[in-house]
Parts: structure tokens; C-alpha cells; sequence
């Protein structure tokens, strides 16, 4: 640990809580006179508003973030000690998005669930995902890089299942995306007088798991010997973390970054022993919530109430995350690099072949056949309006998919895309700053502003693991912080009710309904030169796995090499992401199962990438506008729910294997 960080967790506590009373008192003071307080807070007076303001919203909802924040930021230290993995959280494991889907799922289709608490519902929809987590690595021994993999995907498909139950109930849309960014608006002590004795007892429980957790440290067989029983306690954390965080989601709904970055914080400021550390991490994570939500209501005044303060969190705390990467130790194991595969091919051109034919058989189905009032049907008329789709749907993919394969190879992190890295929201924060700022309404500034913000975005997530911290998991716990900050800006823009905002929504999405025949041609041409220059870049990526010294030795020149890989990735994620949206996740799917045929040389690897990856989003974009006709699923989605559960099978396969 550098020494700089060795320091007490009681002093960043004490800071930070002292920035947030002084924040405290300075939005008090703007809403009722300091004479009034104690009378506001004990007996208000029911004639005057502000004191009732104060009593029945300001108050609960101060108290509602220290509980939630406390919780989350235990929650997160449970589940970093008990899988030994500090990239745990309740978001990287899926049960933040498993917690809000299954309550969704319940307002929409059984609310009698609901009466009983929505906490019981946010708690099993939360257990869920994370037992298929907890499955899908089990044989690797929860292996910290295969958990947070599982956890992406898991998080992903419930993440699209949301989105497309927000989609078909647009009357519920603008709540949704209030109450799902983690609001905190109160207008009684009704959620305070809830959370307060529940999270109470799951405090004392998790003194009682105190010692067992200290015994957890050492190694199994260790543990064993001294009387522990291991899968016991692993679950029993397990289960009080999901517990904490459906308390929490069922009540303000998903708060993130929170349950990630306390922990990290504590055990950076040199906290190593367990109960301290449970200690540190929930007061510390108390503290930020606090702090974070006092400065929502300071810069939003009256429209605070507007504002989710779950997606503002990742607006304070990532760069603050950011800024730990470099210095954090991380005890990950290496990742499998890309020459790892299941069985090699012995014909890989036999391989491509098959998917090629694949890929136009699909291509021509897509434009040829579909369902409509009478039916299915050969429909040669409506080609025009389909072709356009079917080729944006194609390009995007083989442009996302080529992009997902080059990062994997350069970063060796089986886990990298432009989506998981921060890439596509980079370049979807650059667009939405074009059309929100600056109004730019042409196709031309639009791919200016999105491939500056995916160059930017990705040249501060490499420039974060450089050097001696350029370890996989630093590279994306980078990407993770840099995502979550653009994607809380894009949240918090589309919460405060523009009308440019609602629109953008089938765009997130990955939707192909307003592609048009110039989208179609600029994306075609974009994904043409992609599969021309793999070629010319194939040399590169096949010796960039092996390092900085190997490289130099090989006379390839790393600098070089990597800033021309770096601007052909942006570029490929800009156009992809400004024509079909940055919710697909091709680019982490298609160069997994390309590994997973067989293909370890770079170039059969990324043109089989670029062949899945037009195969998802041909066949997405397909499904999408004929499974629930006459309505339409964005096709972004619909790759979400083909690639996941692919992308899960094979997580399983290669644990048994």
C-alpha cells in the first residue's frame, strides 16, 4: 500500500462528515430561519410550511441516506470479505439489477406481492442473481475475475429486462428513471421508522459473523482446520449482504457506487482488520451518502426533489475512485489471456466459412421475410424500409465486436469492451453533450463529439492503469468508475424531464427504428474499413499480449502501436454507438464466443468476432420487429437477451472443462 494511504479510516470519515454537516447546515439555513430548528425538527408548527418542510421531508430524507448509505457500504464489505474479491459489490454482482428487476416485474404483473413489503420482493430478486453469480463461478473456486464476469453478464440481462418493461409502460417512464436512479425524496418518516430496526439487527448479525470472517481471511483448508465451516459462512454473508441491499432498494430503490467504494476506501486508508473494517466501511459509506445527497439538494434548490441522488453518487465518487486505482493493491489472479480457448480450430477457415453462411442466410431472412397482420410472409415491397435496418444492425455489430476483441487483446482482460470499459458511454455522454450543448443537429458533429468522448474516455481509463498499475483489474475497475460517471450524467439528464431526453431512450437502447438509408451507407463504409484494417493491425495484436518487452524486442514500438489501436477503437465505437445506441454489450459477447471456437491467432479471432457479432444484431434486429408485433423491441435489447445467455453457457461450460 503506498504510504501515502497509510493512514486511519477515522480521519476520512471524520473530513467528510464534517464537509456534509457544514453542507447540513447551509441547506437548513436557506429553508428556515436557525431560531426555528429545534422547534421544526421536534413540534412544527402545522401553519407554517417551512417548518413542515423540514419535519416531514428534510429530516427523514437526511436520515434515509445515512441508513442507506450504511447499508450499502456494509454490504459491500460483507461480500469483498466473504469471496476475498474487492471488486464485490452489490452492483458488480448483480443484485443491485436483480432487486430492482424482480420489483418491477411485481408492479407490473403481481402487485399483491407487494403488500406484504417490497423489501421481500427486492430481497429474493436480489438473492437470485447473485446464486446465479455465485453458479456460474463456483467450479473456478469464485475466481474474483470470473465473479465480477458473471456478475456483469448477470447484471446486463436484468438491466434489459428492465429496460424493456420501462419501454412497453411509458406512462410509468419518467418515475421509473427517478425512483431507479435512487431517489431520496421523503414525505414522512415512514421509510426512516422501516429501515431503522431491520438494519439494526443486520448490524448485530454482522458483528456475530466478525470472527468467522477473520478466520475467512486464511486460507480454506486453513479455516477448515480450525472448525470453520466455509460454504456456511460464505452464504450466511451472502445472504445478510442481499438482505442489506434489498432493504435499500425496496425502500429509495439502486443507489451504485456506494457498496464498491467504501470498502475500497477503508482498506486504502489501511484498515485490515475485519471488524474495523465492517465499521469503517458503513459509516464511511453513511458519510458519502450523506454527503453526496446534501449536495444535490445545495446545486438543484427547489428541483432537488427532481433529481436522483442513487446516479449523482457515481458523479462524486467516481473520480474519487479513479484517483484509488493507481494506488489501491489488488490481489486478483491473472486473467486467462486470449490464447486461452477451449479446443484449438484445425480449420479455422472452415470455422469462418460456417459463420459466414450463417450470417447470410440471416441476412437474407431479415430483409425478406416477416410478420405482420396476416401472418408471416414474403414481403419483397417493404425492402426498402429493411434494408437500411439490416445494415445498421450488421455494421454495428461487426464494428462493436471488432472493437470488443482489439481491447481484450491489448488490456489481456478477458473482461474489456467498449461498453464494459466506459467506451460507449464516452461516446454517448460526447453526443448527448453535442445535441444538449451545442445543438448539433447534423450526422457530422454528432460522430465528431461521439468519437471525442470515446478517444477521451478510453484514453483516461488506459491512462489510469499505465506503468506498474496496468494490471486487468485495475484497467477495469477504471472503466467501471468512468462508466458509472457518464452513465449517472445521462440518467440525471433524462430524470430532470426534457423532452430531447425522453427521445433519446429507444437510442440508449439500441434501437434500429430511425435508421435511414445515409446511416445505413456511413455505417457500412465504417465497418468495411474496420475489416480492412484488421490485416494491417493483426501483427500488432497478436504480440501486444506478451508486453512492453517482448514488443520492443519483436520491434514493434508499444507507444506507437497502441495509440493507432486506441484511435481505431474509438472510432469503431463512435460510429457503432452513434447509429444503434450503447446498450448491446456485443463487444463483450462475440470475442468470447469466438474464443470459445477455437481461434487464438488475431486476425481468424476478430473476423470471427465481427461474423458473431453481425450475427447477434442481424438476428436481434429481426426478432426485435417481429416477436411482439406489432410493437417493436429496440434490437439493442434483443442482443442483450440472445448474447447473455449464451455468453452464460459458456461461463459454465468452461468451469467444467
Amino acid at each position: 500500500m503506498n504510504s501515502r494511504l497509510s493512514i486511519s479510516a477515522g480521519p476520512l470519515v471524520g473530513v467528510l462528515a464534517l464537509a456534509a454537516f457544514g453542507l447540513t447546515l447551509a441547506t437548513l439555513a436557506s429553508r428556515l430561519p436557525p431560531a426555528l430548528w429545534l422547534e421544526a425538527l421536534t413540534a412544527p408548527d402545522a401553519a407554517d410550511i417551512g417548518q413542515m418542510l423540514v419535519h416531514y421531508s428534510f429530516a427523514p430524507r437526511l436520515v434515509t441516506s445515512l441508513l442507506c448509505g450504511g447499508a450499502l457500504g456494509l454490504a459491500g464489505a460483507l461480500l469483498q470479505m466473504a469471496l476475498r474479491n474487492p471488486l464485490a459489490s452489490p452492483t458488480t454482482l448483480g443484485v443491485s439489477a436483480g432487486a430492482n428487476l424482480a420489483l418491477a416485474a411485481a408492479m407490473l404483473w403481481a402487485p399483491s406481492l407487494l403488500a406484504a413489503g417490497r423489501e421481500w420482493t427486492a430481497m429474493a430478486g436480489g438473492l437470485l442473481a447473485a446464486l446465479i453469480v455465485l453458479g456460474l463461478s463456483w467450479h473456478r473456486r469464485l475466481s474474483p475475475l470470473t465473479v465480477v464476469l458473471a456478475g456483469m453478464v448477470v447484471s446486463l440481462y436484468c438491466a434489459a429486462l428492465a429496460a424493456m418493461l420501462a419501454l412497453f409502460n411509458s406512462h410509468y417512464l419518467a418515475g421509473l428513471f427517478i425512483w431507479g436512479g435512487g431517489s431520496l425524496s421523503q414525505q414522512d418518516w415512514e421509510i426512516p421508522l422501516f429501515l431503522a430496526p431491520r438494519l439494526a439487527l443486520a448490524g448485530v448479525a454482522a458483528a456475530l459473523l466478525v470472527r468467522p470472517l477473520t478466520l475467512l481471511t486464511l486460507d480454506d483448508d486453513q479455516a477448515r482446520s480450525l472448525g470453520l465451516s466455509v460454504p456456511l459462512i460464505r452464504l450466511a454473508t451472502l445472504a445478510l449482504a442481499v438482505a442489506l441491499t434489498g432493504f435499500v432498494v425496496g425502500t429509495v430503490g439502486v443507489i451504485g457506487f456506494i457498496g464498491l467504494a467504501a470498502p475500497a476506501l477503508v482498506t486504502a486508508a489501511g484498515t485490515r482488520r475485519v471488524g474495523p473494517r465492517l465499521l469503517g466501511s458503513a459509516l464511511l459509506g453513511a458519510v458519502l451518502l450523506w454527503l453526496t445527497d446534501q449536495g444535490v439538494q445545495s446545486l438543484a434548490g427547489d428541483s432537488a426533489e427532481m433529481v436522483p441522488t442513487g446516479a449523482v453518487t457515481a458523479l462524486f465518487g467516481s473520480p474519487l475512485l479513479l484517483w484509488l486505482v493507481s494506488r489501491l493493491r489488488l490481489s486478483l489472479q491473472k486473467p486467462a489471456g486470449p490464447e486461452e480457448a477451449v479446443r484449438r480450430a484445425g480449420r479455422p477457415l472452415v470455422v469462418l466459412g460456417g459463420l459466414g453462411l450463417v450470417l447470410l442466410v440471416l441476412v437474407v431472412l431479415s430483409l425478406s421475410l416477416g410478420y405482420g397482420p396476416e401472418g408471416w410472409s414474403l414481403a419483397p415491397d417493404l425492402l426498402e424500409w429493411r434494408w437500411p435496418r439490416a445494415v445498421v444492425a450488421l455494421a454495428a455489430g461487426v464494428m462493436l465486436a471488432c472493437a470488443g476483441g482489439m481491447l481484450q487483446r491489448m488490456t489481456g482482460n478477458p473482461m474489456a469492451s467498449p461498453e464494459v470499459l466506459g467506451v460507449s458511454a464516452g461516446a454517448a455522454f460526447g453526443l448527448i453533450i453535442a445535441m444538449f450543448a451545442l445543438d448539433a443537429s447534423g450526422r457530422a458533429e454528432q460522430l465528431g463529439a461521439a468519437s471525442l468522448g470515446a478517444l477521451l474516455a478510453l484514453l483516461a481509463i488506459l491512462a489510469l492503469g499505465r506503468g506498474r498499475a496496468a494490471a486487468p483489474e485495475r484497467v477495469l475497475l477504471a472503466g467501471v468508475a468512468l462508466g458509472a460517471m457518464f452513465d449517472a450524467l445521462v440518467t440525471a439528464l433524462m430524470a430532470g424531464g426534457d423532452p430531447r431526453a425522453m427521445l433519446l431512450l429507444n437510442w440508449m437502447t439500441g434501437s434500429t427504428y430511425a435508421a435511414s438509408a445515409g446511416d445505413a451507407g456511413v455505417a457500412l463504409i465504417a465497418a468495411v474499413a474496420s475489416l480492412a484494417a484488421l490485416p494491417l493491425l493483426a501483427r500488432w495484436l497478436d504480440i501486444a499480449p506478451l508486453g512492453g518487452i517482448t514488443s520492443t524486442a519483436l520491434g514493434l514500438s508499444p507507444r506507437r502501436s497502441q495509440a493507432v489501436l486506441l484511435m481505431a477503437t474509438a472510432a469503431m465505437t463512435a460510429v457503432a454507438t452513434l447509429v444503434i445506441g450503447p446498450l448491446t454489450f456485443v463487444g463483450l459477447m462475440a470475442p468470447h464466443l469466438a474464443r470459445f471456437l477455437g481461434l487464438q491467432r488475431a486476425l481468424p479471432q476478430l473476423v470471427a468476432a465481427a461474423l458473431v457479432g453481425g450475427i447477434i444484431m442481424v438476428t436481434a434486429d429481426w426478432l426485435g420487429r417481429t416477436l411482439a408485433f406489432p410493437w417493436q423491441i429496440p434490437a439493442g435489447l434483443t442482443a442483450t437477451f440472445i448474447g447473455c445467455p449464451a455468453l452464460m453457457w459458456l461461463l459454465a461450460r468452461r468451469q467444467r472443462a
